[in-house]
């Protein structure tokens, strides 16, 4: 069956980094777009950024553009998100979906960023 498995998260102060991974597993993963999503305590989970199968980035938030990036390695099976300076508003449970929102979803990696 369809897994994801998110890794990398944790505590961080304001303007450092993080990568993030997502190890897929179960469907062809160089044939879906994968995307990174968060939620903030008490707020809507929202998308952060995609990635095609073919490794182009689409729907990067206007809030993390010039700070994250979205890439793939379809070799690995494994999603990334890398995460520069980091400010405390950033602090989420960050997820990785396949599929669309209705689609698969991980468990979650929580991200906090220090002040």
């Amino acid at each position: 069956q369809v897994q994801l498995v998110e890794s990398g998260g944790g505590l961080v102060q304001a303007g450092g980094s993080l990568r993030l991974s997502c190890a897929a597993s179960g469907f062809t993963f160089s044939r879906y777009v994968m995307s990174w999503y968060r939620q903030a305590p008490g707020k809507e989970r929202e998308l952060v950024a995609g990635i095609t199968g073919a490794g182009s980035i689409i729907n990067t938030a206007d809030s993390v553009k010039g700070r994250f990036t979205i890439s793939r390695d379809n070799a690995k099976n494994t999603a990334y998100l890398q995460m520069n300076s980091l400010k405390v508003e950033d602090t989420a449970i960050y997820y990785c979906n396949a599929f669309g929102r209705n689609g698969a979803w991980g468990q979650g990696t929580q991200v906090t960023v220090s002040s």
